[in-house]
């Protein structure tokens, strides 16, 4: 079943957007320029201003954080007050979005003077710089990766990230709750955000902060996971290894693949995911299919195809009994 749904590829964040996301991760304070917060950055990686300080702009990365550490502070307390104020008004001349300081270092006092002339709002984080570059850079990697919205639940069975697709109606909430009173944990229900990592790696989360982990459930209406079942029946994302695909038993009949010998695939942000199509009819305990579906392919990761298995040894069978 082809996936029609369209991604976006994020063009820029806001600084102030960066902020709210991750201040208490990265511990990060506004010191200055807090005028400045609808600053856009416009790549999502980071750069440390080395030669930038010494005047030197060739191939300056504008677009990015910008990180300050231990070294290129005490290169600016080293420089006159002429010499510094020169420097950093070249440097705010740019259209770079903020700065960061590592180590929670303070910066000069015409530093903070000039960020807040300029509108450049400045950050101090007491990770030390390394640590910090790093992590501002996996968190940018996420605010720009590619993602997509897909009409589908997804629920955390075994480790298997499991993305529940179908028609409206067709029973995908009545499963994840199913599965959720067998002890596995929900991801999102009803809407999915797929987010691609590093260009191999697909992240199921819940798209509403506000709605995060509410189901509703027809003729009980809202409920809470979390405070029914306790905290242990949510998760906030999960890899997306597996999509099983809900559909009318009426509609696939005649095409019902008896033996599963053909790994199915669907495609979600120009990855191949493995799927798995149930056909739904009264009676058939669809979570129980679901969680079994999640398992085998537990097992295809770990190496092992039930149904590979199955169809050799009735091909040595047949031979033994032919000889």
């Amino acid at each position: 079943m082809p996936n029609n749904t369209t991604f976006k590829v994020t063009k820029h964040v806001t600084v102030e957007d960066f902020y709210t996301a991750h201040a208490e991760a990265l511990q990060l304070k506004l010191i200055a320029g807090a005028t400045g917060l609808h600053r856009r950055i416009r790549e999502g990686s980071v750069n440390r201003l080395g030669l930038a300080l010494s005047g030197f702009f060739t191939y300056f990365a504008e677009k990015r954080v910008q990180i300050m550490g231990s070294a290129e502070t005490s290169y600016l307390r080293s420089l006159s007050k002429p010499t510094l104020r020169t420097r950093v008004r070249a440097l705010f001349s740019k259209k770079i979005p903020c700065i960061i300081f590592a180590r929670s270092i303070n910066p000069p006092a015409l530093f903070i003077e000039e960020a807040e002339d300029h509108q450049i709002p400045i950050f101090k984080s007491p990770m030390i710089t390394m640590r910090l570059v790093n992590a501002v850079t996996i968190y940018l990697e996420s605010d720009f990766a590619p993602q997509t919205n897909e009409h589908a639940s997804m629920v955390d069975i075994m480790g298997i990230g499991t993305l529940i697709r179908g028609k409206s109606g067709i029973g995908k909430s009545e499963c994840v709750l199913s599965l959720v009173e067998c002890g596995f944990s929900i991801v999102s229900d009803d809407m999915t955000r797929i987010r691609l990592l590093e260009g191999r790696e697909l992240i199921g989360t819940c798209p509403n902060k506000v709605a995060g982990y509410h189901m509703e459930v027809r003729g009980l209406g809202i409920i809470h996971v979390g405070h029914i079942f306790g905290v242990g029946s949510i998760r906030a994302e999960k890899r997306v290894d597996l999509v099983v695909t809900l559909v009318d038993w009426a509609e696939i009949e005649d095409k019902i693949d008896r033996l599963g010998m053909d790994q199915n695939t669907t495609e979600i942000l120009g990855i191949k995911v493995p799927q798995v199509i149930i056909p739904v009819r009264p009676g058939r305990d669809i979570a129980k299919l679901v969680q079994v579906a999640a398992m085998d392919q537990k097992l295809k990761l770990m190496g092992y195809n039930s149904a590979l298995e199955f169809n050799q040894r009735l091909i040595q069978t047949m031979k033994h009994n032919h000889l």
